[in-house]
């Protein structure tokens, strides 16, 4: 089960800044992301999306390839490759996956103007590590689908509170 969260930073640049430090804490095998979207309040009032994954320019690149080898078989591969771009292109506009697109323009409605909200759906997540990589890095927890506990020490590490030691084991 995937869990989202939501936390709005001051300008797109922190928030990219920390998409990244995630994107890097990915790849040490820390956090898996399922999507990480930014949402930047824009001054004439609509909600621009920052996305990483683009279904329809990924779709048109394979229906492209597809339609290339499909149209070498009938000796027409330009035009295969046309067809093919333009049916994977319309696949890829119709297939939303990761955090829906609506729902994230209408949880960035309440930033000011200029500021940035940033969107992730974890899939897993090695809580210690990354808490301890987010300390003091600002930011507000605007929505998580985290229980209390785990909100509250997100909320501490973003604020650069120390989290209390754990009691020891067998400690009374």
């Amino acid at each position: 089960m995937s869990d989202l969260m939501v936390v709005a930073f001051p300008t797109e640049e922190k928030a990219e800044e920390i998409r990244k430090k995630l994107l890097d804490m990915q790849q040490e095998y820390l956090i898996e992301l399922g999507d990480a979207v930014i949402a930047v309040k824009q001054p004439n009032g609509h909600v621009k999306l920052n996305q990483l994954f683009h279904p329809t320019a990924s779709g048109a690149a394979y229906g492209a390839l597809w339609g290339t080898l499909i149209g070498m078989i009938f000796l027409m591969p330009l035009a295969g490759a046309a067809l093919g771009a333009a049916g994977g292109a319309l696949g890829g506009a119709l297939t939303d996956v990761g955090i829906n697109d609506q729902f994230m323009k209408d949880a960035a409605q309440s930033l000011q103007s200029g500021s940035a909200a940033l969107f992730l759906l974890i899939r897993k997540i090695t809580a210690d590590k990354v808490l301890a990589d987010l300390q003091g890095v600002g930011g507000t927890v605007l929505r998580t689908s985290f229980d209390h506990t785990k909100e509250e020490a997100l909320r501490a590490a973003l604020a650069g509170a120390v989290p209390p030691a754990a009691p020891a084991a067998g400690a009374s």
